[in-house]
């Protein structure tokens, strides 16, 4: 990822993170730096990683909303330690056989119509779930098939329709690739079409950190 500090990247996530504290939403958030992102002040900056096969950070940033209680809710979702060695063709056989399960039996249904909350991170009920719902539930089945935590990686981003959407980042030796309740095909983050906003952080995943990367 190229990075011009003479336009400086850090200022634009500033900026972003201003806006995304003062909002009270998940969506509101997203849709607010969606427009910082594509107003003039991005023009003669490089904020796009598309070079790049990792997702570069660019700030600490606040969880969302809907996540702000997630580690006291399930440990394992911002566990840190690998429990299992395993290849890299190991993994990525697992990743892909846990992905295509979590989607086919899994339905999709709001968070408004199970917990009459706009946005409630958990993982799914007999209902089913929502995008973030298929994301926590990929994360713990595949720490539980001993999977390093610290390569599964909760994000926000924005979809090709710029709507609010979660996704799970699995961080291959390759690159991250990405899990996504929209799609059985896992592609790499910079082939999504999406706007990455923030992740959990690898080195320690109770926090986050934005990334503002256009894939």
């Amino acid at each position: 990822m190229s990075q011009d500090r003479g336009t400086g990247m850090i200022p634009v996530a500033n900026v972003l993170d201003a806006f995304l504290k003062r909002t009270e939403t998940f969506r509101w958030r997203t849709a607010l730096a969606a427009a910082v992102l594509g107003s003039s002040v991005l023009v003669g900056s490089t904020a796009s990683a598309t070079g790049s096969a990792f997702i570069s950070s660019v700030s600490a940033s606040p969880p969302p909303s809907g996540a702000a209680q997630l580690c006291r809710q399930y440990s394992w979702a911002c566990a840190h330690k690998a429990s299992v060695t395993m290849s890299s063709s190991q993994e990525l056989r697992l990743v892909k056989e846990i992905n295509n399960r979590v989607n086919r039996s899994t339905r999709e249904v709001t968070d408004q119509r199970q917990y009459k909350t706009r946005e409630f991170w958990a993982l799914p009920t007999s209902l089913g779930g929502d995008c973030e719902d298929f994301a926590l539930l990929k994360k713990r089945d595949l720490i539980k098939a001993g999977i390093d935590p610290r390569k599964l990686l909760l994000a926000t981003v924005l979809d090709s329709r710029r709507n609010a959407h979660a996704v799970l980042v699995y961080r291959s030796s390759q690159g991250d690739l990405v899990l996504d309740n929209l799609t059985n095909r896992i592609k790499p983050w910079n082939a999504t079409r999406y706007l990455f906003l923030r992740m959990q952080d690898p080195n320690q995943p109770r926090n986050w950190v934005g990334v503002y990367g256009r894939s």
